[in-house]
């Protein structure tokens, strides 16, 4: 791999330059049930999170009212409703 080009590379980015995005809503308990696991992982691996209200963002609503709660990672929709710690913690590489 060594002379490998580096278009072919892949390099994973370090923790701290990743981003999880937990779009939830006030009152939801699987919203809650969300949060709980993304702060966990997230301050394991060391990965910075952001949670986004989604009756605050007319976008993030018309594109995921009717799957909230939603994690994104990096900007992708990584789940949906209920989120798997295990999964999470595999997608940002730990």
């Amino acid at each position: 791999m060594a002379g490998m080009s580096p278009l072919f590379r892949r390099t994973p980015a370090a923790p701290r330059d990743r981003l999880v995005t937990l779009v939830r809503k006030p009152g939801c308990h699987l919203c809650d049930d969300a949060q709980a696991v993304v702060e966990k992982v997230c301050a394991d691996l060391g990965v910075p999170w952001e949670q986004k209200d989604i009756t605050e963002d007319r976008q993030l609503h018309d594109r995921y009212w009717e799957q909230i709660p939603v994690v994104l990672v990096d900007g992708e929709q990584h789940t949906f409703w209920r989120v798997d710690e295990q999964r999470l913690r595999k997608a940002l590489g730990g």
